[in-house]
């Protein structure tokens, strides 16, 4: 029996929800799949090389990948042999400069002998920035669930799907990665109102990088490695997160995905 893994890194769920989708129509051809969720540590992380098709997923921050993938195709071992693998990525706008995402990503697993294949680009609701509307939220979700399965019989059969390339591309990727810095930088500088918190603690059980703290009186601690998912203002209960000098762009609770 084939098998298949995707290394996946989530925000808050729209990422997922395409691999889910990927992993149901690889099992229907008999593909066993694994869905490897990445945080910080990589613990128990897969070797690619045991696997016959290797995929990874992200969101696009700033036209590029999110700083902890960066950090897994570093933690990766070298290929045995030229091993290709997809991409699969989502990003709230349908802009063709999304496109460069993948470069440094894609640079760095080069260099262990890896080959990459095919690219995938879902658009799907914002979790920061603004709110789409539920209607909006449910037409991206229903792209998805029509597009996805399709392109997942691509990578099963060996179609090569690339997205088109971008001037200057490289050089825009290079300069918005400045971002990533920054966000850990703007990450010491979250707040939790605590009139507001109820002390559930899910955002730093959640938190993929480790970088949420709450002691034994309820005080928070925000470290240096906040990846900028927005995993703990998204989905906080009680809407008590101030996310630094991003805070006028921060959305909070999960779409329903269903039209009103």
């Amino acid at each position: 029996m084939k098998n298949a893994i995707i290394y996946v890194f989530s925000g808050t769920g729209n990422t997922k929800k395409a691999c889910d989708i990927y992993k149901n129509e690889f099992e229907k051809f008999g593909i066993e799949t694994t869905l490897y969720n990445v945080r910080k540590g990589f613990e128990n992380l897969p070797n690619p090389n045991d696997f016959d098709l290797v995929g990874f997923a992200y969101p696009i921050h700033g036209f590029n990948a999110p700083y902890i993938m960066l950090d897994l195709a570093k933690a990766l071992p070298k290929a045995n042999e030229k091993k290709g693998y997809f991409v699969v990525k989502t990003s709230g706008e349908p802009l063709k400069i999304n496109n460069v995402s993948s470069i440094k990503f894609n640079d760095i697993m080069k260099k262990k002998g890896y080959v990459a294949g095919s690219e995938y680009h879902y658009v799907m609701p914002y979790n920061m920035i603004f709110r789409h509307t539920d209607d909006m939220a449910a037409k991206m979700k229903n792209t998805l669930d029509k597009l996805a399965p399709v392109e997942a019989r691509e990578v099963i059969c060996g179609v090569e799907h690339k997205l088109a390339k971008v001037p200057f591309g490289r050089f825009v990727a290079w300069v918005v990665r400045i971002e990533q810095p920054a966000m850990k930088v703007n990450g010491r500088f979250f707040k939790v109102d605590s009139d507001k918190c109820i002390n559930c603690g899910a955002c730093a059980k959640n938190c993929p990088v480790g970088n949420i703290k709450i002691d034994e009186n309820g005080k928070f601690t925000f470290g240096n490695d906040c990846v900028m998912c927005t995993r703990c203002s998204f989905n906080c209960p009680r809407d008590a997160f101030d996310i630094g000098i991003l805070n006028g762009w921060r959305v909070n609770g999960k779409y329903s995905f269903k039209a009103p």
